[in-house]
């Protein structure tokens, strides 16, 4: 089994979320860890959005070091591929389809690390992957996980394999989802004295949002907070004064930002025109780089890939929001081959030598952490 073999398997399964359906990509790499001797449990949030957890050695000493990736993607766009989404196909160094860089190939580097281990991994304190459906909306499986104390067990460390060109990262953005929503009394479209136009109070709403200024200073790392306004809707026939409309909002926050604070905000500010109401959140992750493990996992990157140490951070976020409260705040790494700039991009693709050079830098970790 190698890595670029693999992930040409996991993007041909379409997971796109939504729908997700990952029960049968999740299933094929179930497979492939029991067959190297790892002890897989299946967990389902709904029909067919699957996560796994698989598990090999385990001693008293120490936890496990736990690997993490999701497997469902984002949609294709209305963009035209030049190349097939689904077919896993290679040009020039480049591996391409949907679900390549962000982050099926991520997940194929640690499960191709982890088989090659296994069997040196008994009576060591061993590992822990956690593979999840449904990252892409607010870390659905990876919340479901964390509700059930029994599902993860316990880890000393984290590795998450999210696309970083294979550059370490301490930490990621925060995120949190809303929807403002604006109310009307509709009216026929001839006679708009008559009714209150919903669509016009939600454009006050937006240019208000546009205007909004974060209390914070930036981040020396993560950067500044940042709105976005991602839609809009509103309106049901061009000849009828709406009643309703309703906006979607993309905040990315910093360390220290408090997701209610900043609704009460938000709520204040646009109250004359429209209420604010949330969708979901994804808290912010900061790992001390001066923590032991972190400079070795830099020292282990620079070495293998060339990758210069320095203290960096992912704009987006990860399931480690969910997953490293619920071990305890271990200490986290986000770590993988696919390129951030190509996650959810058309003819998304990631490089057959970063993927490569991923399965170098796990086996070096996994060697570590368990002493073999």
């Amino acid at each position: 089994m190698n890595v670029v073999g693999l992930t040409q398997e996991l993007v041909r399964y379409n997971t796109i979320n939504p729908p997700g359906d990952e029960r049968d990509c999740a299933r094929h790499l179930g497979r492939v860890l029991e067959k190297s001797g790892f002890a897989v449990a299946e967990y389902e949030f709904s029909e067919r959005r699957t996560s796994l957890v698989a598990r090999i050695g385990g001693t008293s000493g120490r936890p496990p070091l736990c690997f993490t990736g999701h497997i469902d993607t984002v949609p294709l766009g209305t963009a035209r591929w030049r190349q097939d989404p689904f077919a896993g196909d290679i040009d020039g160094g480049k591996l391409y389809g949907r679900g390549t860089t962000d982050m099926k190939s991520g997940v194929a580097a640690f499960v191709v690390a982890a088989s090659r281990l296994a069997p040196r991994l008994a009576g060591t304190p061993g590992l822990v992957l956690v593979i999840t459906a449904s990252e892409e909306t607010a870390c659905e499986g990876a919340r479901h996980l964390a509700t059930l104390p029994a599902a993860l067990g316990e880890a000393g460390a984290i590795v998450v394999a999210e696309p970083t060109g294979n550059a370490p990262c301490v930490g990621h953005k925060g995120a949190l989802w809303i929807e403002v929503r604006t109310t009307g009394v509709t009216a026929h479209g001839s006679m708009p004295e008559r009714g209150v136009n919903a669509v016009v109070k939600a454009a006050r709403a937006v240019l208000k949002l546009e205007a909004f200024r974060f209390d914070v200073p930036a981040h020396p790392i993560l950067g500044p907070p940042t709105l976005n306004v991602g839609t809009f809707h509103g309106g049901l026939n061009v000849n009828s004064v709406p009643d309703s409309a309703v906006i979607g909002v993309d905040i990315r926050t910093i360390l220290d930002q408090k997701h209610a604070a900043l609704l009460d905000r938000l709520t204040a500010e646009l109250r004359d025109d429209a209420s604010v109401h949330t969708v979901s959140g994804a808290e912010s992750l900061w790992t001390d780089p001066d923590h032991p493990w972190i400079r070795e996992t830099f020292e282990i990157a620079e070495r293998i890939a060339g990758i210069p140490s320095a203290v960096r951070a992912a704009p987006y976020f990860t399931d480690a929001s969910a997953l490293t409260p619920a071990y305890g705040g271990a200490p986290t790494i986000i770590l993988g081959p696919g390129e951030m700039q190509l996650a959810h991009q058309t003819d998304e693709y990631c490089l057959v030598e970063r993927c490569e050079q991923a399965v170098e830098i796990y086996l070096e970790l996994i060697t570590r952490w368990c002493g073999v």
